[in-house]
């Protein structure tokens, strides 16, 4: 058997989240046909608020996608939010993992609601653009384009169509957002971290009078967030990654998108905390991003300015909830010992891009 390890950055299950090998291999026997051998369970190193799991047998590799251990919001980590979004996608959008089942709280013997994807071999980006692949400018513009219009692509699925209407409230979006995320910091402010009372004030005041339309949204689009082919890595074979998708205006999910997008004439600061390949050779700027969207949707950007801030301050708001716990002493990662400054300087930085604004 040949362990899929450095592609997929898979690890040793870390204590507490083991996963029973023989429970799991029955489970997948099941109900999906073929499998052949005992399996290999290893989880992903760079896990996000859900656990992911690689489940691998002698020629073929599975993922499994489970909650958290212990007590959770009832509201969070719905996995058969995105199982459906995924599965309803996939005919109109090739770009997501297939998904084989899901199995609810009630029916599942791993004691939480979990699904079970394919497990999409190739390249996921980290930082940097891999040396060994030897990209000029021309090759980073050409992937910077593949990345972009593959997002556009999203934006244009007709989620009527899919049978996607009533995966959630798409009418109001913008506002439910605002007042959400301004809400979320107000909760998780702490001594050494600002308000940012007047960043907040504008996004109520300033926000749009009416939404530009309604598409299904990833929420969390990043190059870091895509599976590249291994012989093609200007071909995005799997987006990962959408435990918060929704319907709603599609400028606020490009907005949080070019929030995690840096470039030079950033404050340094901002380049240093990037977590994909952003300011490679040949990646267009933020500029030259919109106006790509703009051709290729039809819609006014404006304005953009506003989706712009409100990326960049929810981004804040995330750091500042990790912060918070942190600061409470409610988890001792020292990773997260620099986030109250990182709040900070992306409040600032919302607050001069407020400044240079025209709204």
């Amino acid at each position: 058997m040949v362990v899929s390890e450095e592609l997929n950055k898979t690890v040793k299950v870390r204590e507490g989240e083991e996963l029973d090998a023989k429970q799991i291999d029955t489970i997948l026997k099941d109900r999906i046909s073929g499998l052949v051998g005992t399996p290999v369970i290893r989880q992903f190193a760079s896990g996000h608020s859900n656990l992911t799991y690689s489940i691998q047998y002698n020629d073929r590799n599975l993922v499994l996608r489970r909650p958290p251990f212990g007590t959770r919001p009832k509201s969070g980590h719905s996995m058969i939010r995105e199982y459906r979004v995924m599965n309803a996608i996939k005919p109109a959008f090739p770009a997501v993992p297939h998904t084989y089942f899901h199995m609810t709280d009630e029916e599942s013997p791993l004691g939480a609601e979990f699904y079970v994807m394919e497990q999409v071999e190739g390249r996921k980006l980290e930082r940097d653009i891999p040396a060994d692949w030897h990209f000029g400018a021309e090759e980073g513009r050409k992937l910077c384009l593949s990345f972009f219009n593959r997002l556009i692509d999203l934006h244009k699925v007709d989620f009527k169509a899919i049978g996607l209407d009533d995966f959630g409230k798409p009418e109001g979006y913008v506002e439910r957002q605002i007042l959400g995320w301004n809400s979320r910091y107000e909760r998780a402010v702490t001594d050494d971290v600002e308000s940012f009372e007047d960043v907040r004030k504008w996004l109520v005041e300033k926000m749009p009078s009416g939404e530009v339309g309604h598409s299904i949204l990833h929420g969390d689009y990043r190059l870091d967030n895509v599976i590249l082919c291994e012989n093609n890595p200007f071909e995005i074979k799997a987006i990962l990654d959408w435990e918060i998708s929704a319907l709603g205006d599609p400028l606020m999910d490009l907005g949080n998108t070019l929030a995690y997008w840096s470039q030079d004439g950033d404050p340094e600061e901002l380049i240093n905390m990037r977590m994909q390949p952003c300011n490679a050779p040949g990646m267009l700027r933020r500029e030259e991003i919109c106006e790509l969207y703009e051709k290729a949707t039809g819609y006014d950007l404006k304005g953009f300015a506003y989706y712009h801030v409100y990326g960049v301050f929810r981004l804040a708001v995330i750091l500042q909830q990790i912060y918070y716990r942190y600061y409470h002493g409610q988890t001792k990662n020292p990773a997260f010992a620099a986030f109250g400054k990182r709040t900070n300087l992306l409040g600032n930085y919302a607050r001069s891009l407020i400044e240079k604004s025209d709204i």
